[in-house]
């Protein structure tokens, strides 16, 4: 029964063996963070008009993308790549801070404005997310500008890290507000658009901190990995409609991250700030946010293959993450101390599946089965 490369779909529900070697674990991060200099990158040296076109560069034109979060770091980046690439770009951000107080329409101003100066297509947009109306009103500010929807990435987060036993309800219902009710009330309107067209790109932002588990971050990695059922769930339901939605895992310097950094107090000696210090220096000024970039444009491309998977992207590496069903094991009569004899079979990575859907992993839980019989 394992045939075939994953994804959800009609058209990718298949599983995939992963022979005898188990999978490398992935090293990753929160998104987000504090500003740095993104280094000066083709679209940030000359106006677009100018861009040097090569024959098999991937291009955005006519489609218009909405993205939300896009006035600062990692959506401010997407913005500016997929303008320089053709696309009309809806810059909305609520100009909020890092934690998600306050509001004004500066920061997605700024990015229009800086797109539009370079010789791109855009208009700003400060409404907010976690309201279906408003987040209604940005994709209405797309079909009034320019009377189509053809990408949506849903970008737009705030941080608010405490240890799990001060974690209350204040802490928790805005990051689920913005991270996964926004990017299910931004997508709901502009899904109808896709559908009716027959054609759309939805890219949702999940995050590390969820997937693989950081501490004082239950509210955030919590609201971050509901988005992958999210995405898998659409990809599923956009397979048969020219929809293909997926997720990114950005590992970035931006102002979450520094925020996330900061809040996690100073260390209790000096040799290890030193250490600290070290780390910032070496490695998190390596995480320009204009290095995601390029792998949210190709995500959101007419020529991108795949649908319902979750990509891990920091200082230009890439690699996906997935989920995986290991061989097992099977016993008609289990108990509970089959369970703790065979517990090393159970986890063992060797051999893995990666099941295209519920229909691939029963179809394998009944191979299974019918095999021992």
């Amino acid at each position: 029964m394992h045939r075939g490369e994953p994804g959800p779909g009609r058209d990718a529900g298949r599983v995939r063996h992963a022979g005898a070697s188990p999978a490398r674990a992935q090293v990753g991060g929160t998104t987000g963070g504090a500003e740095v200099q993104s280094r000066q990158h083709l679209w940030h040296e000359r106006t677009f008009g100018e861009l040097v076109t090569p024959s098999n560069e991937l291009r955005f034109d006519d489609q218009v993308a909405v993205i939300t979060g896009a006035g600062r770091g990692l959506g401010r980046q997407y913005a500016l790549l997929l303008a320089a690439r053709g696309a009309r770009v809806v810059v909305n951000d609520i100009g909020g801070s890092v934690t998600g107080d306050g509001s004004n329409g500066e920061a997605a101003d700024e990015a229009a404005e800086e797109i539009r100066r370079q010789g791109g297509e855009a208009v700003a947009d400060s409404h907010s997310v976690t309201n279906p109306e408003e987040a209604a009103a940005i994709i209405d500010t797309a079909m009034r500008t320019w009377g189509r929807v053809d990408i949506v990435i849903n970008n737009a987060g705030i941080v608010g890290d405490a240890p799990f036993e001060e974690m209350t309800a204040d802490r928790l219902e805005p990051l689920v507000d913005v991270h996964f009710n926004g990017a299910f009330y931004v997508t709901r309107p502009a899904w109808k658009i896709m559908r009716e067209q027959r054609y759309g790109r939805v890219l949702n932002t999940c995050s590390a901190a969820g997937i693989l588990g950081a501490e004082r971050m239950s509210n955030y990695g919590a609201a971050k990995t509901g988005l992958i059922g999210f995405t898998r769930v659409l990809a599923a339901e956009g397979a048969d409609h020219g929809v293909k939605v997926n997720a990114v895992a950005p590992i970035a310097y931006t102002r979450m991250l520094t925020h996330s950094i900061d809040s996690a107090g100073a260390p209790g000696d000096a040799a290890e700030q030193a250490v600290l210090d070290d780390l910032v220096g070496q490695y998190l000024k390596k995480l320009d946010p204009a290095l995601v970039a390029p792998v949210a444009a190709f995500l959101t491309h007419r020529d991108c293959p795949v649908s319902g998977e979750v990509y891990t992207v920091g200082a230009g590496h890439v690699a996906r993450f997935f989920i995986g069903r290991t061989r097992g094991f099977y016993n008609p009569g289990l108990s509970i101390e089959d369970v703790r004899d065979h517990l090393d079979e159970i986890r063992d990575e060797a051999g893995y599946t990666v099941p295209g859907g519920p229909a691939d992993e029963m179809s394998e839980l009944f191979a299974t089965i019918m095999t021992a019989d």
